[in-house]
């Protein structure tokens, strides 16, 4: 599994999943537009990342990038599928979507504004979270979690 981030705003979101990521044992995640490194701009250690991620950082490798397009672009000529995370007319349940033991990205996006259409049209699937009270999202880390164990480890 890559894991793809589109602009996520948080380094407390951003710590999470690299500790979700290391727990499935990720590939990579690429840090894509405005998402927080785990490092600053003088490589040092950003507290805030490393008391969410408990060092997850050390352990899957990242990179970040500018454009999040490029990125699938890259991953597609490379033969992953792209798998988004969104709420959108061409999704389905999470839950239906059966891996053959492929290689993929997950892409997770913006903690508001989601992932931008361009980068759905790009995806080979939408993959939603169902929501049955009043709030229509989740957590991205969260989200990330749900979706990820089980492409991991769900029925195939």
């Amino acid at each position: 599994m890559i894991v793809v981030l589109d602009n996520i705003r948080s380094m407390f979101n951003t710590g999470s999943i690299f500790r979700t990521a290391d727990a499935l044992g990720a590939e990579k995640i690429y840090l894509c537009g405005y998402t927080p490194s785990p490092l600053d701009k003088l490589g040092r250690p950003r507290p805030k990342f490393i008391k969410t991620s408990l060092n997850a950082e050390r352990s899957v490798p990242f990179e970040k990038r500018v454009s999040t397009m490029r990125v699938l672009d890259k991953l597609k000529k490379e033969g992953y599928r792209i798998l988004a995370v969104e709420q959108s007319d061409k999704s389905i349940p999470y839950y239906q979507y059966k891996s053959r033991n492929e290689k993929y990205a997950l892409v997770m996006g913006h903690e508001v504004r989601g992932l931008p259409e361009a980068i759905l049209k790009r995806a080979d699937k939408v993959l939603e979270i169902p929501m049955a009270g009043m709030k229509e999202s989740l957590n991205v880390g969260i989200a990330f979690g749900i979706v990820a164990y089980e492409l991991k480890y769900g029925k195939k």
